[in-house]
């Protein structure tokens, strides 16, 4: 019985990746999360697993993996089984920001993962407190040189895709501000409404309904063009600051020798459940564009956030905390 057993594995060993493929997928899928239950990840990542029972015809079991800017679960998925049965849904942070900000990383997003697809983006919004003498981003900017080094922006922490978009506005700008980290977005966004912190770049779905009650200022969305959600509000671009269109984003890796029949299921099913009619209507909702694209083109997008962000980490000679 042993030998039989020897041999079966043996088998299974030299069995090429492709056949394997074939029947592909025999069992639930693992999507990892990087961050605790309700945050962006996490719901994107739990979006994509409700259709893999549908698409794939295996459920999803999604596991929250938090810790170190993600590079706990991240690490975990780099180094497991590349045959498709485990993937990470992460963050801008995760796949970008980490490889920029931290010298010993325990992995590295470019070489350690296999692409599947960029799934979402959103842009973030230029806010600043209910008194702050400025109503646009240029009046900010002359404010702050007017008065250097005596504004303050706030971040959800040190090397956050908030923090770092503050120094691309910045570094761009050529003006001094004080960086004031949080341990999150909402403590941030508290004290702009209390007026404690004069402004910040935070998530558009996270902080619209507060400036649509009057409770902060929207001064700029860092996008291309103006956003449905903010009609009134100028696009980074039309304010004059094209440096600043900045997205942040959630997508979908494997561990990097995960076969390309195995990665090409897991892109169809991904990109078939963000762009099913509910799933794209709540993306929306909350403020993500749905993008759902190759694997090569999430490759390439990922290799040209970890350039720009080392450049924007290295002028301003960011640490992590």
């Amino acid at each position: 019985m042993r030998l039989i057993v020897a041999a079966g594995a043996l088998a299974l060993a030299c069995t090429p990746p492709a056949a394997l493929a074939q029947g592909y997928p025999a069992k639930p899928i693992r999507i990892v999360i990087p961050f605790v239950a309700g945050g962006s990840s996490d719901i994107v990542g739990r979006a994509i697993g409700s259709k893999f029972q549908e698409f794939l015809r295996q459920p999803a079991v999604v596991e929250n993996r938090p810790g170190a800017n993600g590079a706990i679960a991240a690490e975990f998925v780099a180094k497991s089984d590349a045959d498709g049965y485990t993937i990470l849904v992460g963050s801008i942070g995760v796949f970008s920001i980490n490889a920029a900000l931290f010298k010993d990383l325990r992995y590295q997003p470019l070489r350690d993962f296999a692409p599947i697809t960029l799934a979402v983006t959103t842009p973030n919004v230029l806010i600043a407190k209910p008194t702050l003498p400025a109503d646009s981003a240029s009046e900010l900017v002359e404010l702050a040189k007017k008065n250097p080094g005596r504004l303050a922006y706030c971040s959800s922490g040190s090397g956050s895709s908030d923090h770092l978009t503050g120094e691309v506005f910045r570094q761009s700008a050529n003006f001094a501000a004080i960086h004031v980290p949080y341990k999150g977005g909402a403590a941030c966004q508290t004290d702009i409404m209390g007026n404690q912190v004069d402004f910040s770049f935070q998530n558009l779905g996270a902080v619209t309904g507060y400036i649509k009650a009057g409770r902060m200022k929207a001064l700029v969305v860092t996008a291309k063009a103006r956003h449905p959600q903010l009609p009134n509000v100028p696009s980074a671009a039309e304010a004059g600051y094209p440096d600043l269109v900045v997205t942040s984003w959630q997508a979908v890796a494997a561990p990097a020798k995960t076969p390309r029949d195995v990665v090409a299921k897991l892109n169809d099913a991904t990109a078939r459940a963000l762009r099913s009619p509910e799933i794209r209507e709540r993306m929306t909702q909350i403020g993500f564009d749905v993008v759902a694209g190759t694997p090569e083109e999430f490759g390439a997008f990922m290799k040209a956030e970890i350039e720009r962000w080392t450049a924007v980490v290295n002028r301003g000679g960011i640490k992590p905390d």
